[in-house]
C-alpha cells in the first residue's frame, strides 16, 4: 500500500496528514490548513474516506475543505457535523488496500483513536516516533484541560495489546514516519510516559 505524507508545507503548526492510495483512497487526518486539498489532489482525483484520529484543530480543521472538494465518507469517534460514520473501539475501516482495526486510545484527547492493520499503525498523537521532546518514542502531551497522563498510559498498553508483531510502519500525528520495529517504539513511548515526568519544561 502506498502511503504519502500530504501535510501542507506551512509556516504555522500543523498535524500530519497521510494519504493511503489503493483500492479505497483514504486520508488519515486533514491537518489544520486548507492547503491540504491541493496536496491530496496532486496524487488522486478520488478520495473515498477520511478517518480522524481525533478532532484537535491541527488534525481536523481542514475537514470542511476536504469534504467540499472530494465528498468522502468521514469516520470519527466523536460527533461532527460532517461525520458519516461513527466509529468505536473494535470497529474496522478500509483505508487504501488494508483493513484497519479502530483502537480507542484517549488521554491526549477524549475522542482519540488509533488505526491498526497487519502492517501499519496510524497512531495520531497517542505515540509518535519523534518530536520536540524525544527521539525514538514519544507521546502526546497531557498537561491541558481534559487530558490525562494516567489515561494515556492505559491507552498505550491497550494499543500494544492490539498491535500485531507484523506491524512495520508507523505514521503519527507529528514528527517523522517510522519503518522498522514499531512495537519497540511504542514500548519506549510507554516507558517514558510511565516516568510521570513533564514532557515539556513548562508542563
Amino acid at each position: 500500500m502506498d502511503i504519502i505524507d500530504v501535510t501542507p508545507d506551512t509556516d504555522t503548526f500543523a498535524g500530519n496528514a497521510f494519504l493511503a492510495l489503493g483500492a479505497r483512497p483514504a486520508l488519515v487526518d486533514t491537518s489544520g490548513h486548507p492547503e491540504i486539498v491541493e496536496q491530496v489532489a496532486a496524487h488522486t482525483d478520488t478520495l473515498e474516506a477520511v478517518a480522524l484520529t481525533h478532532q484537535h484543530w491541527d488534525h481536523a480543521n481542514a475537514i470542511e475543505d476536504i469534504v467540499e472538494r472530494f465528498d468522502p465518507e468521514v469516520y470519527a469517534y466523536a460527533d461532527h457535523d460532517l461525520r458519516t460514520h461513527a466509529i468505536e473501539h473494535g470497529d474496522t475501516v478500509d483505508l487504501g488496500d488494508e483493513t484497519f482495526e479502530v483502537v480507542y486510545t484517549p488521554g491526549h484527547a477524549a475522542d482519540h483513536v488509533s488505526f491498526v492493520s497487519e502492517t501499519t499503525l496510524f497512531s495520531g498523537d497517542v505515540v509518535v516516533h519523534n518530536d520536540a521532546a524525544f527521539d525514538y518514542g514519544s507521546f502526546g502531551r497531557t498537561d491541558r484541560a481534559g487530558q490525562s497522563r494516567e489515561r494515556l498510559i492505559e491507552s498505550i498498553n491497550v494499543l500494544l495489546d492490539h498491535l500485531p508483531d507484523t506491524v512495520e510502519h508507523m505514521y503519527a500525528g507529528h514528527g517523522d514516519e517510522f519503518h522498522g520495529d514499531v512495537r519497540d517504539v511504542v514500548e519506549t513511548s510507554l516507558a517514558r510516559a510511565e516516568k510521570r515526568e513533564p514532557k515539556y519544561p513548562d508542563e
